[in-house]
């Protein structure tokens, strides 16, 4: 009886010790797992947004422009202005008009006059010494003449730039006042007139005397 009794309280605690290790062979492998899956969400420290403070939104560079394309030479400009005018030739079509090879900056308003046509305004291209007409809609090197007032002209420009933007911008010009060296002339010419008319009247006043 003792020995059955003992045999049996040895293979009872020998089932329950396995059952044990089982269970703790279970929860370990369990424990191992739940360490290798990514957790859901990533703490702020990682990059993530921190959910208990203010949203912000990102900051955006300002963007830097390239160069300005700086127009050729007033020679260069005269030669495309020539190749231009003789293709237009043989083509056939309207040759380009002078001012397209000058620049807003080379152009001094010499007067505005009002025509059949509308306003009109005489400009001198500084860099060649010519004088030209011209009329709203005329075009330049680097803009366009849009509109004449009484006293001034009014340009839209257009910038190049070498990544390929193309930017307008209003420019206006006011007329050119006369110099001392001009309002100098004007006089000379004056005093002149009146030298020369002068005799004239004289003799047409001796004329009419009976």
């Amino acid at each position: 009886m003792t020995y059955t009794s003992i045999t049996r309280l040895g293979f009872a605690g020998l089932v329950i010790a396995s059952v044990l290790a089982l269970n703790g062979a279970i929860v370990s492998a369990h424990a191992q797992d739940s360490d290798t899956k990514t957790p859901l969400m990533k703490p702020a420290s990682d990059g993530g947004r921190d959910p208990f403070r203010k949203y912000q939104s990102p900051r955006v560079a300002p963007r830097r422009s390239n160069g300005q394309v700086m127009p050729p030479s007033i020679q260069e400009r005269i030669a495309q202005y020539r190749a231009q005018k003789l293709a237009a030739m043989n083509a056939r079509m309207p040759a380009p008009k002078p001012t397209t090879a000058l620049l807003l900056s080379e152009m001094q308003i010499v007067g505005i006059s009002h025509t059949p046509r509308g306003y009109a305004a005489i400009v001198e291209a500084s860099p060649i010494k010519l004088s030209y007409v011209i009329y709203p809609g005329e075009r330049f090197y680097d803009g366009q003449l849009v509109a004449i007032d009484d006293n001034r002209l009014v340009f839209r420009r257009e910038t190049v730039f070498t990544d390929g933007r193309r930017e307008h911008s209003v420019e206006m010009k006011a007329l050119r006042q006369p110099s001392s060296a001009d309002a100098m002339t004007e006089v000379k010419a004056l005093a002149t007139d009146r030298a020369v008319a002068e005799p004239e009247k004289q003799k047409a006043s001796a004329a009419d005397k009976p």
